[in-house]
């Protein structure tokens, strides 16, 4: 079961692992949240000591900074290529033309600039162990939410993701991923935990409507995005409570 686990660990971060097939890594999709409690713990602590040393927009510039080298920029990517496909007039071919793209446009350049703002903006209004609980929070509600959105959603086309959504479509593995966000999410963030489940929930859902409308179903691009994007809006929802 390490293994297993590792091998989703080498997906979602920059570590490696030996036993990382895309087959292997989507069979345990649900232990993304497992990822998102390690991430949380790793960068959170790292924010939490430094707040008591640094201005707090300092620290929120190396916590950021520090969510990059983890996770290797591999959903911002993700929430770029989206923005560029959401942009572009035509058709759903059209739309799915521009997000696999190599090239990054402008709506995608100014989605990861507005999203690298906002990051640094909303972890900046907080600071020691609150820092700590709003980067663990979201961290697991981000990873439940690609977990989530896989469950629910269908491929837009046959590509990385088809074995991610075939697969979560066992409704069992979805409860195995809730239970294991729930108690964290319940314990640390309390009833602001909870809030923040219900907002990452609903924005899960309306990138789905409008990934479906867009694309007619989701990739693996969608579910990056979904990552970045509940991230930020869990953040914002835990400094404005």
């Amino acid at each position: 079961m390490l293994k297993e686990i590792g091998s989703v660990f080498s997906f979602l971060t920059i570590f490696p692992s030996s036993n990382a097939t895309l087959e292997n890594i989507a069979k345990y999709m649900y232990f993304f949240p497992i990822v998102g409690i390690a991430i949380g713990l790793l960068v959170g602590s790292f924010g939490f000591g430094l707040s008591f040393f640094l201005d707090p927009l300092l620290v929120s510039l190396l916590v950021v900074a520090s969510i990059v080298i983890v996770t290797g920029i591999h959903h911002a990517d993700g929430l770029a290529d989206f923005a560029d496909g959401l942009m572009v007039k035509g058709n759903k071919d059209k739309k799915l033309k521009a997000m696999k793209d190599l090239s990054t446009g402008s709506a995608g350049i100014v989605a990861i600039v507005l999203y690298l703002v906002g990051l640094i903006m909303t972890i900046s209004l907080t600071n020691g162990f609150d820092l700590f609980r709003a980067i663990l929070i979201s961290e697991i509600l981000a990873k439940f939410s690609m977990v989530l959105m896989a469950s629910l959603g269908n491929s837009a086309s046959l590509g990385s993701n088809s074995p991610f959504v075939k697969i979560m479509k066992d409704k069992r593995k979805l409860s195995i991923a809730f239970i294991i966000m729930i108690i964290p999410v319940a314990v640390i963030g309390e009833t602001t935990g909870f809030v923040m489940l219900g907002v990452t929930i609903a924005l899960t859902i309306f990138l789905l409507a409008i990934s479906t409308r867009s694309f007619g179903g989701i990739t693996g691009d969608v579910l990056g995005a979904t990552n970045e994007l509940t991230r930020l809006s869990s953040l914002m929802v835990f400094v404005s409570i």
